[in-house]
């Protein structure tokens, strides 16, 4: 796998594993609430504090959600956010190492970023999480207004999320609730025993299209349906059989419209286009 280097990068690699181990000092006069709690604002550098947690939240932790500097070369009251690229990435890598010790297995995290670091990022996560266990870059707006300080400007910043296990991670996630207009889209036409379900475009652009997506589908009552003009079908044909095989391709009600992908409610006792929570 490709990685980044740079000149310190070996020793900023070890850094995470010989950095000192501190004890955390409680200090009464700054506490707050149920000291039984378990939360902890900790004052010190992150690196030690980070190191500090392990022996009580190695493998433990959840999720984490880290705002780090977003190397815009400016200058803050309480931190310069204007490092050398190198000095940068020096400052990232052990920081990571040390939060992926602290995740669970079934754990995530999610790192704030904008694009003077953002694309280095996601290259150096890659390597310390695994490529094969990025899970997505959220884009969030920023600005609604036109930029008028450049002809093109970058209106979104990303957060950068990556699990630990990304197989363990599957179906982890806290699920939106649908609102009741979504839900009145799901019907159960067919009394399928797994709930409610809508369906969705079976086709698909053929700018990276393979050959594999070009074929004739049969419907059960004999219709042929080849792709339309100019569209694909979005998945290969011996994958379009398997969901077939799964009950997850609507024919309509007679048998014969071009097929269309199965989608079912994900909400709990969804029954009859209700959620029951």
């Amino acid at each position: 796998m490709p990685y980044l280097s740079w000149l310190t990068r070996e020793e900023d690699i070890r850094s995470a594993s010989q950095a000192a181990y501190r004890l955390l000092k409680e200090v009464p006069e700054h506490g707050a609430g149920d000291p039984n709690s378990e939360n902890m604002l900790i004052q010190g550098d992150n690196l030690e504090a980070l190191k500090a947690l392990l022996p009580y939240y190695a493998g433990k932790v959840k999720c984490i959600y880290i705002d780090p500097p977003y190397n815009t070369k400016s200058a803050f009251e309480h931190y310069d956010d204007s490092l050398e690229h190198t000095t940068w990435l020096s400052m990232m890598v052990p920081r990571l190492e040390l939060l992926r010790e602290l995740l669970a297995e079934d754990g995530s995290i999610w790192v704030s970023i904008d694009d003077n670091e953002g694309h280095y990022l996601k290259v150096i996560m890659d390597e310390v999480f695994g490529r094969g266990n990025f899970v997505a870059n959220v884009l969030w707006q920023k600005r609604t207004s036109p930029d008028a300080r450049a002809t093109l400007g970058a209106a979104h910043d990303h957060i950068i999320v990556h699990a630990k296990c990304v197989d363990k991670l599957k179906d982890k996630f806290n699920k939106i609730p649908l609102s009741r207009e979504q839900e009145k889209a799901y019907k159960n036409p067919d009394n399928d025993p797994r709930g409610p379900w809508i369906s969705t475009d079976f086709t698909g652009q053929t700018g990276h299209a393979t050959p594999s997506q070009f074929y004739t589908i049969v419907a059960p009552n004999g219709k042929e349906h080849p792709p339309p003009p100019g569209r694909c079908w979005a998945l290969a044909e011996e994958t379009f059989y398997r969901l077939v095989d799964e009950k997850r391709v609507w024919f309509g009600k007679d048998g014969n419209a071009r097929p269309r992908l199965i989608l079912l409610c994900h909400i709990p006792n969804c029954i009859n286009g209700r959620a029951r929570i």
